[in-house]
């Protein structure tokens, strides 16, 4: 009776722990491309210990030098088998007179603060 009690109550906690040990998302390698129409096309690698739907790497963002955000890009489900992942964005438009951007990663339960990547532009 006392181990069942035990184990119940240390569940949580092992979950919760795991959550927490995934960590923020980082952005790990990025690359950006001019189009043709004048936009402009990103492809982002992310890495995150994803766990599953409770805690994952669920958008990227690209902004401005003052923190505008210019571009979203959503991701819809968990990576877990799959690190590091990479996902495009592409009909970016940007400001011309924005020269550099940068990267960043969010995840489910920290939000952000993983590791950043900065890109000029090259026009």
């Amino acid at each position: 009776m006392k181990r069942t009690i035990v184990t119940s109550l240390l569940i949580p906690f092992v979950v919760f722990a795991a959550k927490a040990l995934a960590g923020e998302a980082d952005i790990v390698d990025a690359v950006v491309y001019k189009d043709r129409n004048n936009t402009w096309r990103f492809d982002v690698t992310v890495a995150h210990a994803d766990v599953g739907w409770e805690h994952y790497a669920d958008r990227w963002e690209v902004l401005a030098p003052d923190g505008t955000v210019l571009a979203t890009r959503v991701i819809y489900h968990p990576h877990v088998t799959e690190q590091p992942f990479t996902r495009s964005l592409v009909n970016v438009h940007i400001p011309d007179d924005v020269k550099v951007v940068r990267v960043r990663a969010r995840d489910s339960i920290h939000g952000y603060g993983g590791k950043e990547i900065k890109l000029e532009l090259r026009r």
